[in-house]
């Protein structure tokens, strides 16, 4: 397998496969949004999920792939830090917020930050037909957010530290996934750096997790926390494992913008799953945000 990878990367089949593999994770990446802000507490819930993968990790990074060369231990110990960044402010925005609010909010800030750090950092540079592309996805971003800041009813008192909240989620999105390609690709197994990444991001929020049941005054059963936990350790292992593997093969910047249209699907889970209301111009305004992703994916 890590042969078949490395063998992909700078071809034209391997900007194919990235592109499917981004399109998967914006799929997965709605699904796994919704898990943590599901009926269970956000911080209980991601500290379920951290558990779940940290624990799969484990063997597979100590016994199975090459274990990391010591020069890189900085550089996950950078990963590390960024990703309890983003987990810690993200879980702040779905407890303020509802998650048809916050959720596109989050996902569209970060392209834009996203691809110019890829300018700096790899020397990706977008082309003008790319730009537009970008600035229709991120103009309709912030246009649902101020039509949501207008009209939305629940949670009114909360709403403004919510969208504030989820534009710095979105910073920490654009951080990670920037850093995150670059320890992909400084990593010459990728899977050496998938395994050893989850295995470490697993384990700080369970601590945090355990703190927060302890001090409840109503505690959740274990049994269903634990079972959203699982199958959220699964959907990040395909979602981040995908958009990972998809930064290696092909540009950071466009596999960013495409993982956004998760936004879509996050409206679809919201309005099917968690029983959010979503209205014409909601609808309008996230698919001028997918469109926005096929401009720069067609533009390039």
């Amino acid at each position: 397998m890590t042969e078949w990878i490395t063998g992909l990367e700078g071809t034209e089949a391997g900007h194919t496969v990235a592109l499917i593999l981004a399109l998967l994770a914006a799929v997965l990446h709605a699904f796994f949004g919704a898990l943590q802000k599901g009926r269970h507490d956000p911080w209980l819930s991601r500290g379920a999920i951290d558990f779940a993968y940290g624990i799969m990790a484990a063997p597979i990074a100590l016994f199975i792939v090459p274990w990391p060369a010591p020069e890189l231990i900085p550089l996950f110990i950078l990963i590390w830090a960024v990703h309890i960044g983003y987990k810690a402010s993200q879980a702040f925005t779905y407890t303020l917020g509802s998650y048809t609010v916050v959720y596109p909010v989050v996902r569209g800030t970060g392209p834009l930050f996203t691809v110019i750090g890829a300018g700096f950092l790899f020397g990706e540079h977008f082309n003008l037909v790319q730009w537009l592309g970008v600035g229709l996805l991120v103009s309709a971003i912030y246009g649902l957010g101020l039509y949501n800041l207008r009209h939305w009813q629940v949670n009114r008192d909360t709403l403004k530290p919510a969208l504030a909240m989820a534009v710095l989620t979105g910073l920490f999105v654009a951080a990670y996934t920037t850093i995150d390609a670059y320890g992909i690709r400084a990593t010459p197994n990728p899977f050496t750096f998938l395994a050893w990444f989850f295995m470490i991001d697993g384990l700080t929020f369970p601590v945090v997790a355990l703190i927060r049941y302890r001090r409840m005054e109503v505690r959740p059963a274990l049994g269903p926390l634990a079972v959203r936990g699982f199958i959220g350790g699964i959907v990040a292992y395909l979602s981040f494992g995908s958009i990972m593997l998809a930064t290696r093969l092909d540009d950071v910047g466009q596999a960013a913008v495409l993982r956004e249209t998760s936004t879509v699907f996050a409206a679809l889970i919201g309005w099917l799953v968690l029983g959010e209301s979503t209205g014409p111009r909601r609808v309008f305004l996230m698919a001028m945000i997918a469109l926005g992703a096929v401009i720069v994916e067609m533009g390039g």
